[in-house]
């Protein structure tokens, strides 16, 4: 079975291509609603596309697929048990990582950190449950509202992983209410976390992952293709 799994983010689109149970190749492309030619080229079995930012139908009507043409909704099936209160309004990419985390670490408890545009948290106990988790701005988003909303204060960008814990300059103060409260943000939702969930499984995936897997506490696994992993279990799963 060859098949693709399309995730439409806020910043652009990623995908991956399995075959069977493998995952063989990935690209990314910043339209939200074209094909790149390599994708065109192809037919495939089946076909999975999510979107947390649009509506995927320019993308689903351009893909040749022979199979299963999943669109991931509100009424998909999922292959965890979810207790989220609102299940419609589960965003796709949350969807995935429960999934991926149920796939890779099966019987264990999970706290998946998906760090994008925004940072999620999400948790999965050792039965497979979903319990859901947190959406915070990301990085960049709080240097950009910290400039947006104030009159005098710049608009800094991380070139560096290193930031000050004490800042002596309006720039390095900055990096250290962002990144260092951040990065002390995320060790407690761990200990909070690690206290009601034993051998609790930490796991990081998204654009700044890097930037936390040197920083968090205790040990990491980063997972950078988790979404799109877990669209795939999630599309195996209905076939």
């Amino acid at each position: 079975m060859r098949s693709v799994a399309i995730d439409i983010g806020n910043t652009g689109t990623k995908y991956g291509l399995f075959e069977e149970d493998v995952f063989v190749e990935q690209g990314y492309f910043q339209e939200k609603d074209q094909l790149p030619a390599a994708l065109q080229q192809q037919t495939f079995d089946h076909a999975i596309v999510a979107s947390v930012a649009q509506d995927p139908h320019a993308i689903l009507t351009r893909l040749s697929v022979t199979g299963k043409l999943l669109e991931l909704t509100g009424q998909t099936a999922l292959p965890f048990n979810n207790l989220y209160k609102t299940p419609q309004t589960l965003g796709a990419d949350r969807k995935a990582v429960a999934a991926g985390a149920s796939y890779f670490f099966p019987g264990r408890n999970c706290l998946v950190f998906d760090a994008g545009t925004c940072i999620t948290h999400d948790f999965v106990d050792s039965t497979g449950t979903y319990h859901g988790g947190g959406i915070a701005p990301g990085l960049n988003m709080k240097f950009k509202a910290l400039h947006t909303f104030t009159e005098r204060l710049p608009l800094v960008q991380r070139t560096e992983n290193a930031y000050p814990l004490t800042g002596q300059t309006t720039q390095e103060s900055i990096l250290s209410g962002v990144l260092a409260g951040t990065v002390a943000e995320l060790n407690g939702l761990i200990a909070a976390y690690a206290q009601k969930a034993p051998a609790l499984v930490v796991i990081l995936c998204g654009g700044d992952a890097g930037f936390f897997e040197s920083t968090l506490k205790g040990r990491i696994f980063v997972i950078p293709e988790l979404v799109l992993i877990g669209l795939h279990r999630i599309l195996v799963y209905n076939v």
